[in-house]
């Protein structure tokens, strides 16, 4: 059996166990990245970043590189599908609290392919593709980490493990934590296209939350594509969803010719509103999916999950540098990310998927009327950008002791 001894094993390379592994390793920690697949996941489920998350990244000069390789989007809009009517929403007017007054529209690819090279390049720090994590043992001293490849299994001697590894986490289940919470019972159908969408539907933006009583939609525009999610019934098969008369009929609705649209991808995933028992055990936590899942209305999924990796790192580097003592440190991070998980992000998302659900005309013209309510009154319209651009919650974080 091969084995390794690194400080840091971060499980999963994408987007939030990259950056742990880049934070980790650009504070002279040595950190082994492994990566069950042969390269960062090509998801194309998340593509938002929103004002913290910017701000995060900049003291490390990254987020300069995704503005270039995305699009600024300052306003986005709730718009009603039968009527056109548009409810918009401006981040630039709470500059005064942001360097970044807008979301960045770019697939979290192009972040975890960016941060796994420069760990990789990294003198104290190497990313193993290939490498998924089975099992671990872990004492007062350390963590023994098991990895199959494709030929072996290899053990790496550690001092700490972080579970990236998404929403089916082996790391999670060997912590043998709870994940409580429920799935949706539709399924959501995304499709990517070319198709030019700002010539059928007027002042498009780059993010627009569709509304209406029978179907909802997310319109999200990144450099190359524009991603259309839609709700789809339980019990329709996937051989059904992803057929061209499916593709037909959504886009038949949006641009009137359903049949001419091409579509890259094609894909259904379910969602869930769950939560991890507790973030950590031991020597060993969980970030991002592996710790937290919601559904994707907001866009904090992603943000989330990459704001647990600066709290976690944060918390090891100060155990590393300045003589912390661990139980303390982790301890604090797994208070501060599960109040955040539980009192903002999962209220959030599931209040958001609520104002875009379908339901009797009644209830949707009140929560219409809500909102409108929001956007017409100055402090209101305030108080709903700072919290839907999660400022408000890492400020409340803060605060957790």
């Amino acid at each position: 059996m091969r084995e390794y001894r690194t400080k840091i094993v971060v499980a999963g390379a994408g987007p939030v166990g990259s950056v742990a592994a880049y934070l980790l390793a650009e504070q002279g920690i040595d950190v082994l990245l492994l990566e069950e697949h042969e390269d960062c996941a090509l998801d194309l489920r998340a593509s938002t970043f929103h004002p913290p998350t910017l701000e995060m990244l900049d003291d490390f000069g990254i987020t300069e590189k995704l503005i270039e390789m995305g699009l600024k989007a300052p306003v986005y809009h709730f718009r009603e599908r039968q009527t056109g009517e548009v409810i918009d929403f401006d981040m630039s007017e709470i500059a005064d609290r942001t360097r970044f007054p807008f979301r960045v529209q770019c697939e979290q690819y192009h972040l975890s392919r960016m941060l796994s090279d420069a760990v990789d390049g990294a003198a104290n720090a190497e990313v193993l593709f290939n490498h998924r994590v089975i099992g671990f043992n872990q004492d007062s001293a350390g963590v023994e980490v098991f990895a199959e490849t494709p030929h072996d299994v290899v053990k790496i001697n550690a001092d700490f493990l972080i579970g990236a590894d998404g929403s089916n986490s082996m790391v999670r289940k060997w912590l043998d934590t709870g994940f409580d919470g429920f799935t949706y019972p539709e399924k959501f159908l995304c499709f990517t296209t070319t198709e030019p969408l700002e010539d059928h539907l007027p002042n498009l933006c780059h993010v627009n939350y569709v509304s209406d009583p029978e179907e909802w939609m997310v319109l999200l525009r990144v450099p190359s594509l524009w991603r259309v999610l839609v709700p789809a019934k339980e019990h329709q098969s996937d051989a059904e969803l992803l057929a061209d008369a499916k593709k037909n009929d959504v886009f038949d609705r949006l641009v009137g010719s359903g049949d001419r649209v091409t579509t890259a991808h094609r894909t259904i995933y379910r969602v869930h509103q769950r939560v991890a028992k507790t973030f950590r055990k031991g020597r060993v936590s969980v970030i991002g999916d592996a710790a937290h899942l919601n559904n994707p209305i907001g866009g904090f999924g992603m943000n989330s999950g990459i704001h647990d990796a600066f709290n976690l790192c944060e918390k090891l580097v100060g155990i590393y540098k300045n003589g912390r003592d661990t139980d303390t440190e982790l301890s604090r991070f797994d208070r501060q990310r599960r109040t955040t998980t539980h009192d903002f992000i999962q209220a959030q998302t599931i209040k958001n998927m609520e104002y875009l659900s379908a339901g009797q005309a009644e209830v949707h013209a009140k929560r219409k009327q809500a909102m409108l309510e929001t956007q017409q009154d100055p402090i209101k319209r305030r108080q709903f950008l700072i919290r839907q651009s999660m400022i408000e919650c890492l400020e409340e974080e803060r605060e957790v002791a």
